[in-house]
């Protein structure tokens, strides 16, 4: 149909029988969430039945959002063009002529049938026809995120990393290892997969089939930057994502959430986090006023040494360009920041040396981190005792 949709998925070709039915299964429950603008696949269906998707799918020629993402329950997008190469693909198919071959198949199905170089004399070569699907990394909508232990803000911050969700990302599952890298410098691929920010090489330091993690490149400028990871040579379409100068977050893991508080991930010297008893498979450990903890930290910027901030594993110790507070308590009383730089033999990450001020209250205490001034918006927790 010009200008609106391409329709298929309903017969199979055989030179024996011609256009044979594809088998279905039991229809699908509607799931309409992504918008039907140009180049997606959705679930074709029938008329006010939302729920009634079976095997007949349709490419989308325009955006046909302000009429398909609201009739009958919104129309199901499922898939996407991968790029302008395939675009150009679709394009052909629309450009070509159609024909009424209701007759000539003996289904109303065919009244609207695209037909390539046809003269009057029908061949099977004269369908558009599909022999082949190659399936693409597939990056799912608003799956970019920062890492959960850090907060999972949907943004993103120079030298800090992030986390994309989808579908066909990676043929293996592992974290980088020592082997990707050289001479101290994290690698840009691992197992076949790389990523771009705003068409710079990301470094890739985690892989597996639907998860796939980077630290973000220096230099990316603010604002919105595309995000296109590419797999065995195959690229995803682009997702955007907001790069934002001030993203700094403090290591607070998910399961240190405590009946809708979230505590830091906050460390003894000996390595085992501080803990109220309430955190799992952990020891009971609070705090001690005047003790000294290491914090980490993603996303601080620069140091003054101006040692790299992304992509390098960091060596001896630095001191952050732009300076940290830790706040304890609905006082807020300051601690004392030993060392704040990034953390050695890591990639990307900061480490805080903090002393607890020693008349800081007992109990489950508010710990509020700020970097020049400016707090961070997380709203954290610490034990002291």
């Amino acid at each position: 149909m010009p200008n609106f949709v391409i329709q298929g998925g309903g017969y199979q070709w055989s030179d024996t029988n011609g256009p044979v039915p594809i088998t279905e299964n039991a229809a699908v429950v509607n799931e309409f969430k992504i918008s039907n603008t140009r180049g997606t696949l959705a679930m074709a269906k029938l008329g006010n039945d939302p729920n009634s998707a079976t095997s007949q799918w349709y490419f989308n020629q325009a955006d046909n959002s302000s009429n398909l993402d609201s009739s009958n329950g919104g129309f199901t997008v499922f898939g996407r063009v991968a790029n302008d190469a395939g675009l150009a693909v679709m394009d052909l198919i629309a450009s070509q002529p159609t024909y009424d071959a209701s007759t000539f198949f003996g289904s109303a199905d065919f009244t609207d049938l695209p037909l390539v170089n046809y003269n009057g004399s029908f061949t099977a070569q004269n369908l558009v026809l599909i022999t082949a699907i190659l399936v693409v990394p597939g990056i799912a909508s608003n799956a970019i995120i920062a890492p959960g232990d850090f907060g999972g803000a949907a943004t993103a911050t120079a030298g800090s990393y992030l986390e994309i969700y989808g579908t066909n990302l990676a043929g293996t599952t592992r974290t980088w290892r020592t082997s990707d890298f050289s001479n101290g410098n994290a690698p840009t691929t691992v197992d076949k997969v790389g990523v771009t920010v705003n068409g710079t090489p990301a470094y890739v330091s985690f892989v597996s089939p639907a998860q796939v993690n980077i630290e973000v490149p220096a230099g990316i400028p603010t604002g919105t930057a595309p995000v296109v990871l590419t797999y065995n040579g195959n690229a995803s379409a682009l997702i955007n994502v907001t790069v934002k100068a001030d993203g700094a977050a403090i290591l607070a893991p998910t399961s240190f959430k405590i009946s809708g508080k979230q505590f830091v991930g906050a460390y003894h010297v000996n390595g085992a986090p501080v803990n109220n008893g309430q955190i799992h498979a952990f020891p009971t450990a609070p705090a001690n006023p005047g003790e000294t903890l290491l914090f980490y930290g993603l996303g601080f910027g620069p140091v003054q040494s101006g040692a790299a901030i992304a992509g390098k594993i960091a060596t001896g110790q630095t001191t952050l360009s732009n300076p940290v507070k830790f706040l304890f308590g609905d006082n807020k009383k300051e601690g004392t920041v030993l060392y704040q730089g990034l953390a050695p033999n890591f990639v990307g990450l900061y480490q805080f040396n903090v002393t607890v001020p020693p008349d800081a209250a007992s109990g489950d205490l508010a710990l509020q981190v700020s970097q020049n001034g400016n707090a961070l918006p997380q709203t954290l927790y610490i034990s002291v005792k």
